[in-house]
């Protein structure tokens, strides 16, 4: 039997442990992506490089992400979560041994790039998945709001403090993330009492299994909408994979000044989450997701046309605070929609298209700016955003009419 879950969210020690744990991988990984990013660029000074920085994580995340869902859902997912951070501890392991050795060759830093892409798949389902297990239902938005809140104060920190560590060199850098992602594994680990989930009934095959998670969404309008509008929204407007040639060729501010650029979106981010765990959004849910993300496109535009550090300081401020509108309404409607014995597999079909938007968005931005230009596929990746925001609106009128968040929630 559980003991009974606190009502005050400070007090419940399950939920702090696993919000330390993710604030510490956080921390290590974004980081370790500023580190990485500038290494290979410094040694390329090739913007198609960077794209494949995004390619060597998404493809172990496209293979492995769906059968981690169903792997969620079967055995405790403390135990995925422990495991899988111990993973990416070992990728920067690696890393520090490359700078050790004194390796300039790329594809040892893709190989171990896809080694950390293999932890990520495991882990993402099972961290959106086990949170519910912690709280209580009617606390669970204000404790996804909270997570984001501690999540991004993280992703704040990494970036600047990667780009300016870089200054002591990358291997200090890369021995901070595995002391950290080590951290992030023991305080999983730690995590007692609760988190046992309903084993959900085995399929007819493994496969049948594994796209439980993809049948489910799609019969769902309104969590295949908010999935899909964040997928295409983000694998065209991602501008944040070609921040080291802004840094470096247009605004000249160096790997201080990438980091900078990297966490004001998460400042952004930040502040928004802030603002939505003190004011969660109570009505018109699915009009301010869309209106987000449009606001998200348009920001996307004018960074694409800055050469100003201030102005786009700004808009990637901006650019951050309307993802994180999105990330919340999605996040929770995603949560409330889906029973219990499900989560493991929906979530991975979120992280796939999650990473889809991300690293292979990091992919499509780096192809596009060595075909077009940088600034060129800058603008070409806001445009598409907004051209999306109206494509969906018109295609998922059920996620566009959404009032109340709670009105998602799956019946008991």
């Amino acid at each position: 039997m559980h003991s009974p879950q606190p009502e005050n969210l400070l007090r419940n020690v399950n939920f702090l442990q696993l919000v330390a744990g993710r604030v510490a991988g956080s921390f290590a990984t974004q980081m370790q992506s500023i580190v990485v990013a500038w290494q290979i660029y410094e040694l390329t000074h090739d913007p198609l490089t960077l794209g494949y920085v995004g390619l060597a994580q998404f493809i172990p995340m496209a293979i492995l992400v769906l059968p981690a869902g169903d792997l969620a859902d079967r055995i405790d997912r403390r135990w995925i979560l422990t495991l899988s951070w111990l993973t990416q501890c070992i990728a920067s392991g690696l890393f520090l041994g490359l700078t050790l050795s004194g390796n300039t060759a790329l594809l040892p830093f893709y190989g171990v790039l896809t080694l950390f892409g293999v932890g990520r798949a495991f882990s993402g389902p099972a961290m959106q998945s086990f949170l519910p297990l912690l709280v209580p239902k009617h606390q669970l938005a204000k404790a996804i709001a909270w997570n984001a809140s501690a999540f991004q104060t993280a992703v704040i920190a990494g970036p600047s403090l990667g780009g300016a560590i870089y200054l002591l060199g990358p291997a200090f850098a890369y021995s901070l993330c595995a002391i950290l992602l080590g951290i992030a594994s023991l305080l999983v680990f730690l995590i007692r009492g609760q988190g046992r989930q309903q084993i959900s009934a085995p399929g007819p095959s493994a496969f049948a299994r594994f796209t439980a998670g993809i049948a489910y969404v799609r019969g769902q309008p309104i969590v295949l909408g908010a999935i899909s509008l964040d997928l295409f929204a983000v694998l065209l407007g991602g501008a944040t994979a070609l921040l080291p040639i802004y840094a470096n060729d247009i605004l000249n501010v160096g790997p201080s000044g990438l980091g900078m650029l990297r966490s004001s979106v998460a400042v952004g981010a930040f502040a928004m989450a802030i603002w939505l765990g003190r004011y969660p959004i109570k009505r018109h849910g699915g009009a301010i997701m869309f209106a987000s993300v449009a606001v998200f496109g348009v920001a996307t535009i004018v960074f694409a046309l800055s050469q100003s550090f201030i102005l786009s300081l700004g808009a990637l401020f901006i650019l951050g605070a309307s993802d994180m509108i999105s990330v919340y309404i999605r996040g929770t409607l995603i949560q409330l929609a889906t029973p219990d014995e499900m989560r493991g597999r929906v979530s991975a079909v979120n992280m796939l298209f999650i990473g889809a938007s991300n690293e292979l968005g990091e992919f499509e931005s780096g192809v596009t700016a060595a075909w077009f230009g940088t600034v060129r596929a800058v603008i070409f990746g806001g445009a598409g955003t907004l051209a999306v925001v109206g494509l969906w609106m018109k295609w998922f009128p059920a996620l566009r009419n959404v009032d109340r968040l709670e009105d998602a929630s799956v019946k008991d």
